[in-house]
């Protein structure tokens, strides 16, 4: 989709820059204009629209239909969903925001934030591609799992007051919203969608500026040093290193492919994916100015938690 903007950035930076494509400079500064334009484009598209088309729709019967229906509905809806939309941690930041904003259940919203990153249909091409069906089904199984359980695990915790950009005020009912003229509301949503930029903006170019360093000068063989064997630390340790990094899948499974060739072991080195893709610190340094750090603390526990056991599955299984 920012096919385009890649190779306006890749011509800038390696052509008119003469920037080496391999050198960590080159790399990371590719990173940080393609990813900064791309995501701040999705917020402004996405907020836009769906600011624009809840003044159609009262929020409340959104909230209501879900609350009315068994807890597991708007969890696997929204994990699912998550399949079919192909963006990174930080990218699907702007339609997580946007469902909060239209009042969806906290924890369906978070289903969906680990789930897209996770489970994208980029991510199961090239699974399948380079390690067959029965490595794909697992994954995606066991992603569909950890995002479902860990949005009903939130959900249970009731952290709503956790939120820092509160959800504007329903409307009572009985206002009759469709005699609301198109242009007024569209200036409305485009007003909200500035003011919403405006406040997360500098966390969007934080993050990514954070994630374009370790893009390009954390080495790959500094991970196989450390949790490419067998011992039982591995699985944990794989997590905890690839929570700092930045990639989509896309990005990082030529490093996983890489990582098992060297001798890292498959539930380790999905762990690893999961992490790089599901969590991030750049994610964290954009979620700061949505939520509260023990909003966050406790999502990326909980994910990191279950990204955990899948390797441990992982390797146990294929072991």
């Amino acid at each position: 989709m920012f096919e385009w903007w890649h190779n306006i950035v890749s011509h800038f930076v390696f052509d008119i820059l003469k920037l080496n494509p391999n050198s960590a400079l080159g790399s990371a500064l590719d990173f940080f204009l393609f990813d900064t334009v791309k995501i701040i484009l999705l917020l402004t598209v996405i907020i836009f629209i769906i600011t624009f088309i809840r003044s159609y729709f009262p929020t409340e019967k959104v909230r209501d239909y879900l609350e009315g229906k068994h807890p597991l509905v708007g969890h696997i809806a929204a994990a699912v969903f998550g399949i079919i939309t192909p963006f990174c941690s930080c990218s699907a930041i702007p339609l997580f925001l946007g469902f909060i904003q239209a009042r969806i259940p906290l924890g369906v919203t978070f289903s969906y934030l680990i789930s897209a990153p996770m489970n994208n249909e980029i991510a199961i091409a090239m699974l399948f591609s380079l390690f067959g069906w029965k490595v794909t089904t697992l994954y995606i199984g066991f992603g569909l799992l950890v995002a479902i359980v860990a949005g009903i695990v939130i959900g249970k915790l009731n952290l709503e007051d956790e939120i820092l950009i509160k959800p504007p005020a329903v409307k009572p009912a009985h206002i009759d919203e469709i005699k609301i003229p198109v242009k007024e509301r569209l200036k409305e949503a485009w007003d909200y969608t500035i003011d919403l930029l405006k406040k997360v903006g500098v966390y969007v170019l934080a993050g990514v500026g954070v994630g374009a360093f370790i893009h390009g000068y954390v080495p790959s063989d500094l991970i196989v040093k450390y949790a490419g064997g067998n011992a039982w630390y591995a699985v944990p340790l794989a997590t905890i290193l690839g929570v700092p990094m930045y990639s989509n899948a896309a990005g990082v499974m030529p490093l996983i492919e890489v990582l098992t060739q060297k001798g890292m072991m498959l539930g380790t080195a999905l762990s690893f994916m999961m992490a790089i893709t599901a969590l991030s610190l750049p994610e964290a340094m954009i979620l700061k100015k949505i939520l509260s750090t023990k909003l966050i603390a406790i999502f990326f526990g909980i994910v990191a938690v279950g990204i955990m056991c899948i390797g441990f599955i992982f390797n146990w299984v294929l072991g």
